[in-house]
């Protein structure tokens, strides 16, 4: 494994476990020339899925490319790396299953949106807002109406006064 740090190619793992799911092995990696740590995941290699555009397109489904998304999404928000990737992890297993290849980005994204409406309910309006592409002020209201009228866990208006001070920032 590459060093991130220095480029040297020799490391020794420090700890390795796998993810609660079971689907991958989590390795925290010490690079043995420059002593920087960094953590690597092992997947089952699969072959590969294919996203089915809007348009009809086909791509090949980039885990990263849903993780950026994600990540641009919780930008400043209480969210950790590991609450991404576990959303992922249980986005891939909930959309492509044991056996299918090929999925729909509106089953995706419905996925991706359930999962961050239960975990920021800020960082489900930003991931909203990209995703179904709002075309004006009136659709974006429509969905932060909607997200007022159904609280994720079944929270209610007098139960939320302790959730505006985290959305603060």
């Amino acid at each position: 494994m590459k060093c991130p740090q220095c480029g040297f190619m020799e490391d020794k793992v420090v700890d390795s476990r796998t993810t609660k799911e079971g689907g991958a092995i989590r390795r925290r990696r010490e690079c043995t020339k420059c002593g920087k740590r960094y953590t690597t995941y092992e997947y089952i290699e699969r072959a590969p899925w294919i996203v089915v555009k809007k348009d009809g397109g086909r791509e090949q489904y980039d885990r990263e490319k849903l993780l950026t998304g994600l990540i641009k999404a919780c930008e400043k928000r209480p969210v950790s790396r590991e609450q991404l990737d576990k959303i992922v992890d249980d986005v891939e297993t909930a959309t492509f299953g044991k056996f299918r290849n090929e999925v729909n980005t509106s089953e995706l994204g419905n996925e991706v949106i359930e999962k961050l409406h239960k975990l920021d309910e800020v960082a489900y309006v930003r991931f909203a807002s990209v995703y179904r592409q709002f075309k004006d002020i009136n659709q974006f209201m429509k969905e932060l109406k909607n997200l007022l009228n159904n609280p994720p866990d079944g929270e209610s208006d007098q139960g939320k006064s302790g959730t505006n001070s985290r959305d603060s920032g």
